[in-house]
């Protein structure tokens, strides 16, 4: 408006020769508007316009501001136990709302992410629960037996080492799985191949002593990564696949290459599975018993590493039950050297 002034006084000052109009040129033309009814005019519309403006700002700025005070809010109330506060900016759609939207996904994956961490911390607590209160009910009932002999005493005494060694066992697979889903921090080139053959130089006893026939067909699979997760990787997935098999059966391992890629694939006779059980075996403490006959040593951890070393390989797992029985599992690296992602 202070613009509009300006440029109408200096328009109305070029059009006025110097030394001002003369009388007879206003005559000629008519009546003017002059100078001080010019700025009183001026002045009324900027007295009128004032209020108009502040109001059209003010809505303007509310209009633009209310998500960010939605945003503000929401952001001071969600804390790790009110993870299920949304912002549902609604409509209409633009640059704030779709900040609003990208939020509300960020929050609903934390709290997944919090959900799965408060099952996984309890699950834990159990397990390592259940072996405590094993050994702490034998040595009491092994104190309280007043006729108590040596042999007995040693009886005791060989539960109570198989007990504590169950946990160290599940103690150093909660570790393992810890570690794997911390991520990579080195980047070593290995081959599959060597790595399969290392893992099964010390399991082929057991698989005999079940009655369990393993079948390798091993070709070069060089990749890169960290040579003890994906030690790990490769001795889960063996583990599981003599663990949950049945007399007579079998386990065959390849590793391979095909293109760009490398795959190591276990695949292993057992009960049937059904299809839409198989992706929950790939999360802590996940068992298909009573319909899955195996060993009592069994963790649910597993496959759980397996998925984590996966990830963070960068890494991908595909999964299928057989018809007959047992599962095929494949997981496929980079092939060569890879260096760390920034």
């Amino acid at each position: 408006m202070l613009v509009f002034v300006a440029v109408s006084l200096a328009s109305i000052h070029a059009a006025v020769p110097e030394g001002g109009p003369s009388s007879s040129a206003i005559t000629e033309t008519g009546p003017g508007i002059s100078l001080p009814q010019l700025l009183t005019g001026s002045a009324v519309a900027l007295v009128l316009l004032i209020p108009v403006a502040l109001a059209l700002g003010w809505f303007v700025a509310g209009r633009f501001l209310r998500p960010l005070r939605a945003i503000t809010a929401t952001a001071q109330i969600i804390s790790a136990g009110n993870l299920h506060r949304r912002l549902d900016l609604g409509e209409p759609t633009d640059e704030l709302t779709e900040l609003g939207h990208t939020l509300d996904d960020l929050f609903a994956r934390l709290q997944a992410s919090f959900d799965a961490q408060r099952h996984f911390v309890a699950n834990a607590s159990h397990e390592l629960r259940t072996p405590l209160a094993g050994l702490r009910t034998l040595l009491e009932v092994a104190l309280a037996d007043p006729d108590a002999d040596t042999d007995t005493l040693r009886s005791a005494c060989e539960e109570a080492l198989a007990l504590g060694g169950y946990q160290e066992r599940l103690v150093q697979a909660l570790l393992t799985l810890a570690t794997s889903e911390r991520g990579v921090t080195r980047w070593d080139t290995l081959d599959l191949a060597h790595v399969v053959e290392g893992v099964l130089a010390f399991r082929r006893d057991e698989a005999t002593q079940k009655g369990i026939g393993v079948a390798e067909h091993l070709t070069p699979a060089v990749t890169a990564g960290d040579p003890r997760l994906i030690e790990s990787l490769v001795a889960n997935l063996i583990d599981n696949a003599i663990r949950h098999n049945h007399a007579d059966g079998h386990v065959e391992i390849t590793t391979q290459t095909s293109g760009t890629q490398v795959a190591l694939t276990v695949t292993n006779s057992g009960p049937v599975i059904p299809d839409n059980q198989i992706q929950r075996l790939f999360h802590p403490f996940q068992k298909l018993a009573p319909d899955r006959h195996g060993s009592p040593d069994g963790y649910g951890l597993g496959l759980a590493i397996v998925n984590a070393v996966t990830h963070a390989h960068h890494a991908a797992l595909t999964a299928s039950a057989r018809p007959e029985g047992g599962l095929s599992i494949t997981v496929r690296f980079a092939q060569g050297p890879h260096r760390k992602r920034p």
